[in-house]
């Protein structure tokens, strides 16, 4: 078993993605089954559900960043794929609910 996973993909710009709905929607699609996998979000899919209960564990410094940064995009500015999201992977909110303390951006 691995002590990480792959860092093969740590340089995709997150900034993009997250800007890019057109870039972001198919990685979210992937993820939740609804859509085709590009190689570097078939990698995340297939480790979303350990990340989420060892708190990123196997995670490189780079991919606990950036998933703070994609975690914290889709519960401010992308909420009913969060749903969704949280749904599938952690129905009983028992990971996602601390993101969402820690994350969720103060509206005035």
């Amino acid at each position: 078993e691995e002590a990480h996973y792959t860092d093969r993909y740590d340089n995709v710009d997150l900034d993009e993605i997250l800007g890019n709905r057109r870039l972001m929607v198919p990685y979210i699609k992937c993820i939740l089954d609804q859509g085709k996998c590009a190689p570097d979000a078939k990698e995340l899919k297939e480790h979303i559900r350990e990340a989420l209960e060892n708190e990123c564990g196997k995670c490189t410094e780079t991919q606990k960043n950036g998933t703070r940064r994609v975690i914290g995009h889709l519960i401010n500015h992308e909420d009913a794929y969060w749903k969704e999201l949280t749904a599938k992977y952690d129905p009983q909110s028992k990971f996602t609910a601390k993101y969402e303390k820690e994350l969720k951006e103060i509206k005035h």
